[in-house]
């Protein structure tokens, strides 16, 4: 029989009204192994893991660890019973130093000189290098992934929960990672849960995958049995496209030709932009870029290195420091209201709930934020026009909602989306600032989103692709530039571009 499994969760439900986030979801994690969880936006995998730390209480079910039936009434009852989790977005005191921050919680007379030497320590056995005097301000993200592991496991878990853990890591960082956890699972028989989205690093890591889908169980296998295409479609419910990694583009090798004279115009450039913030803190460093008609300009870059300042000058949100925005050979004052917009620039944020939707508002009435003058009649809104235009968009771009008066946030986040692109490419852009398009989404809501780009590339408009995921970036862009702490630190185009080449430029690394 082999012993008891590391934690069990039986016939686990959890319910928001009458949405079952899950549903009689039974799941075992085993010592000595990392076991990936799968799914969709919205599938149940960070409900679940909530209620395995304590964070949300089943409505129905049973949790049983090391054979015993729990309640995990709270995130403290989880770590006495050696569950810990390290959360996607990193709860530390940036003011603090690193071995502040790992003592954190801790009860009694706080100990500096232990809690140092423990964090030396684990950083040796784990392969997880941090200065324990440094303060958490002044560290990159991936160093900062490393203070929240080190904070896990300072506790000593026998069983860790990760939850996208590489979301903000250079492809370099995230093998780091990746080798330390196995360390962790191997030298040591605890047992790791991996909550991810992405299918190359439940290939590469785990060691079974559980898939969910509308809050249930759909398929459990072994990673050495299954592949990347079943994987998907156990996800999506039907087969899928998956990213390649490489497309072909005669846009490319134009190019790389710079003497043609074959090269469309320009619809975008920086030309020495800067933007500092008040206190002096240079968040974009002399950046020149150039865009072309029909061109899919990929920016690469771990999160925070500048390149949501570039989506917000183009929204309008900003205003640079020094240096010039051009659109179509105009400079452009991208702080004065709706300049931006009126020069032919639309923008997809990369947080649509931030600002690209209004979740209290219709269908219809989202789809005509960016342009109300087209249903007005002398300055009032045409209800029935605007209703007409939406019902075409919702065919047009198979917007899944129940009509344009659906409240918007009844629709998911793949919809919602749609909702974001059929606005913004409708108006007949020049440039489409593309930030993040594909977050949040399921592999068929990004088979969907990738293929669209495509086309309104094909159509003479120039996209800007700023994405954390470089495996989008190398699928769709063109030519890519790579930022790291505001600076440009490689520009190359597609034929020239590897993972490795760009990893290291994420990173700074300019050798």
């Amino acid at each position: 029989m082999g012993p008891p499994a590391a934690i069990c969760a039986r016939l686990l439900s959890k319910s928001y009204g009458a949405v079952a986030a899950c549903d009689a979801v039974d799941i075992e994690l085993h010592s000595g192994e990392i076991h990936g969880i799968l799914g969709e936006n919205g599938a149940g995998k960070s409900t679940l893991m909530k209620m395995l730390i304590g964070l949300v209480v089943p409505d129905s079910g049973t949790i049983l660890v090391d054979g015993s039936p729990v309640q995990i009434s709270d995130p403290v009852v989880a770590a006495s019973l050696g569950i810990g989790m390290v959360h996607q977005h990193f709860s530390l005191v940036e003011a603090l130093s690193v071995w502040e921050n790992v003592a954190l919680g801790d009860s009694g007379r706080l100990d500096r000189t232990a809690v140092r030497g423990a964090v030396g320590e684990m950083g040796e056995r784990y392969g997880l290098h941090v200065d324990p005097d440094a303060r958490v301000a002044d560290l990159p993200v991936g160093l900062r992934q490393r203070v929240e592991i080190l904070k896990c496991l300072r506790r000593e878990p026998a069983i860790l929960i990760f939850d996208e853990p590489t979301s903000v890591l250079t492809p370099e960082e995230s093998d780091e990672l990746f080798g330390s956890l196995r360390n962790v699972v191997e030298q040591e028989g605890r047992s790791v849960a991996l909550v991810s989205h992405k299918l190359t690093e439940m290939l590469g890591v785990t060691d079974r995958v559980t898939i969910m889908r509308n809050g249930r169980v759909v398929e459990r296998c072994l990673t050495a049995e299954t592949d990347a295409g079943a994987l998907a479609r156990a996800m999506v419910g039907r087969d899928v496209r998956l990213r390649s990694g490489s497309r072909p583009s005669a846009r490319a090798s134009a190019e790389e030709s710079p003497s043609t004279d074959t090269r469309p115009a320009p619809v975008l450039e920086f030309r020495g932009v800067t933007v500092a913030e008040s206190r002096g803190f240079v968040e974009l460093d002399d950046l020149s870029l150039v865009l072309r008609a029909g061109e899919i300009l990929g920016v690469a870059g771990v999160e925070g290195n500048g390149q949501r300042v570039i989506a917000d000058l183009l929204s309008g949100l900003r205003s640079q420091t020094s240096g010039d925005v051009l659109v179509s050979g105009e400079v452009i004052d991208v702080g004065r209201l709706g300049a931006t917009i009126r020069a032919g620039v639309a923008v997809i944020p990369e947080d649509r709930h931030d600002s690209g939707i209004v979740l209290g508002m219709t269908v219809a009435e989202n789809l005509m934020l960016a342009d109300p003058a087209a249903i007005a009649d002398r300055g009032v809104i045409d209800r029935a026009a605007m209703g007409e235009m939406a019902r075409g968009l919702i065919e047009r771009f198979a917007i899944m909602c129940t009509g344009p008066n659906a409240p918007m946030w009844t629709l998911s986040g793949g919809n919602q989306q749609r909702v974001v692109l059929a606005r913004e490419i409708t108006a007949s852009p020049k440039v489409l600032v593309a930030a993040q398009p594909t977050r949040g989404l399921d592999v068929g809501a990004i088979e969907y989103m990738t293929d669209q780009l495509r086309q309104v590339a094909s159509t003479g408009v120039g996209i800007l692709l700023i994405s954390s995921e470089l495996d989008e970036i190398l699928e769709l862009a063109d030519r890519i530039v790579v930022l790291y702490r505001g600076e440009m630190t490689g520009e190359m185009s597609r034929s020239e571009a590897t993972r490795e080449k760009i990893g290291r430029l994420m990173g700074g690394d300019l050798t």
